[in-house]
């Protein structure tokens, strides 16, 4: 088989991975070329935006966010960006502890990673490093964060047997092997384009399995590691977890089809769908956050006669929900004075008290929050409409 193939371990019949790159090699046909070309001129294009937007790093706070939130739900938290934002503004998320450590884990290991590959490569250390982070306080905390599997896992509906699994990862020995020839693909001068190399090692990830659990997350978050090791992204602005999540179904079907039928140019065409449409949708974000930034700006002298009108809608979009204490705060003002700046917002609809009149009270930042979800919403209709047609291969 051009993948690999079920054997027997031991008592256990699991799938042994091949190297890659593939043997036959990926065939470009006709659609792949064009989904290639299609998504790397999506990618680059959203990539240059970010050289020459006024201000990229406030998207990349966004993007990380949504992702965040989006990946962990796939997984089964229940937290929104919501909960998220409140959390790091210093309010306690109504909802299980664990839902937001999910999240804030995922931050936390993303942010790590991604200062790592700006002096060193991606290794299987710095995949075990990343997953420790990941994993180190909410679901999945006791399964070994940071530590390669030593024992069987297996793929399939809660609650299933080894028996009834749906996918069974190659035993422990065999997953070394592969997760060493994984780690000398990553760094091989393959002749293959940047996005197929990197749909092959999320994809090659996801059958090897290496750990108890969090192999999901992890997976989608090397996607954007890769890209921005290699120089493909100067920014990490390519998220897929919202492209997986309304094709879950299929982007199962597509994995486990790489395996069973060695179908990788099936699972490379979905893959490139998902980068094109992201891409897509990320530089129209971007757009429309700038946008609103330019429009709030242009508008501060009027919302507010207050000369710190400027900076306090500038900081809240790394603070979108803020107490006049916390905002007077960041922005070295009296609380009598960003009280009455808070009022003038309110009146204007730049923010919404959320606590209902009670002390302490907290306002959210209403437009930016609406403009992400939003994007989320659009994104969504047009790649269920759309822009994902359902073909063979």
């Amino acid at each position: 088989m051009r993948t690999g193939r079920y054997v027997t371990y031991g008592a256990i019949r699991c799938f042994d991975p091949r190297p890659l790159p593939p043997d036959p090699p990926i065939v470009l046909d006709g659609e792949l070329a064009n989904l290639l070309s299609e998504a790397d001129r999506a990618l680059a294009r959203l990539d240059g935006a970010t050289l020459t937007l006024p201000d990229p790093d406030l998207f990349v706070y966004a993007f990380m966010r949504q992702e965040a939130v989006l990946s962990s739900q796939i997984e089964g938290t229940q937290a929104s960006l919501e909960d998220l934002l409140e959390f790091e503004s210093g309010v306690e998320p109504d909802l299980a502890a664990n839902d937001v450590a999910d999240v804030v884990d995922y931050l936390d290991a993303m942010r790590w990673a991604l200062k790592e590959i700006e002096t060193a490569p991606v290794t299987l250390n710095l995949i075990r490093e990343t997953h420790r982070r990941l994993l180190q306080h909410g679901r999945g905390a006791e399964w070994a964060p940071g530590e390669f599997r030593r024992n069987q896992n297996w793929i399939g509906p809660p609650g299933c047997t080894l028996a009834e699994a749906t996918f069974v990862p190659p035993a422990a020995p065999l997953m070394d092997r592969a997760l060493g020839e994984l780690e000398r693909f990553i760094h091989s001068e393959a002749p293959l384009p940047p996005l197929l190399r990197f749909g092959l090692v999320h994809a090659q990830f996801e059958t090897i399995h290496p750990f108890w659990d969090g192999n999901g997350r992890l997976g989608r978050m090397l996607v954007t590691l890769l890209l921005c090791a290699d120089g493909v992204l100067h920014r990490p602005v390519l998220y897929l977890s919202l492209y997986f999540k309304a094709h879950r179904a299929e982007y199962y079907r597509r994995l486990q089809a790489t395996r069973d039928d060695g179908d990788l140019e099936g699972w490379l065409k979905f893959f490139l769908r998902g980068v094109r449409a992201i891409s897509r949708s990320a530089l129209e974000t971007a757009r429309r956050i700038n946008a609103l930034r330019d429009d709030l700006a242009r508008r501060a002298p009027q919302i507010s006669r207050s000369n710190k009108a400027h900076l306090a809608i500038a900081t809240m979009y790394t603070r979108p929900y803020v107490t006049i204490a916390s905002l007077g705060r960041a922005i070295d003002a009296t609380f009598p004075t960003t009280s009455k700046l808070i009022g003038d917002l309110e009146r204007a609809g730049i923010v919404a008290e959320i606590t209902g009149g009670r002390r302490d009270r907290i306002f959210a930042f209403r437009p930016y929050l609406d403009t992400l979800h939003d994007a989320i919403d659009d994104l969504g209709g047009v790649i269920g409409r759309s822009d994902h047609p359902v073909t063979g291969g």
